[in-house]
């Protein structure tokens, strides 16, 4: 009559998720994410080279290493193993939490476009004939633009006989740009177009 032979096969659960299979203990890889991120990032299981140069989380290079070892090392620290440079011969991966470093780029990303200032580009209309009045209203309100930190545009239209007086009209816009000079600076100077003039003037950044 044969002999009935039976093997036994251990499982062992851990904090440090190891497990045994027939007397042979394994790692067992906890970190559970895509190996390629939606932005591209290649990370973990997802790497494909054989060896890696490999970097700390603190900025240790520790050279060439096989990526199987690299990747049970910074499971080791609980973080990810991401190539920050996989065009590199070899590429270059470093140790980090990777969700915590996108985080960190979104949260940065949010800042800089809360800081950000949106400059738009505002237009003064003149005519070769204002007044006084006329022109003190239009330089008032240009002047608001140019503090709020936008460009502005000064244009005049010569219409008809109008047309005789395209020096004038150059008086005029330098007459108003000089009475922004504390604020702005003439980007481009009085250029005749068609039956057209026009200047631009920009805010000075650093003003006092």
């Amino acid at each position: 009559m044969g002999t009935l032979c039976t093997h036994t096969f251990y499982i062992l659960s851990t904090k440090q998720n190891l497990y045994a299979l027939g007397g042979v203990t394994i790692k067992k890889y906890s970190r559970e994410m895509p190996a390629k991120r939606k932005d591209d990032s290649i990370l973990n299981e997802g790497i494909r080279a054989r060896e890696v140069m490999v970097i700390t989380d603190s900025g240790e290079k520790l050279g060439v290493i096989n990526t199987r070892t690299a990747l049970s090392q910074a499971y080791d620290k609980n973080l990810d193993l991401v190539l920050v440079a996989p065009g590199a011969k070899p590429p270059v991966a470093k140790f980090m939490d990777y969700n915590k470093y996108k985080y960190e780029q979104q949260r940065k990303q949010r800042e800089a476009r809360k800081n950000q200032k949106i400059v738009s580009l505002k237009e003064i209309r003149l005519s070769p004939k204002i007044d006084i009045g006329d022109f003190n209203t239009k330089l008032k309100n240009g002047r608001k633009f140019l503090d709020n930190g936008d460009k502005l545009k000064i244009s005049i239209r010569f219409r008809g006989r109008e047309m005789a007086y395209t020096n004038k009209g150059r008086e005029i816009m330098l007459k108003y740009a000089e009475q922004c000079a504390d604020i702005a600076t003439i980007e481009s100077m009085p250029k005749k177009d068609g039956r057209n003039m026009f200047m631009s003037l920009t805010p000075i950044k650093d003003k006092k």
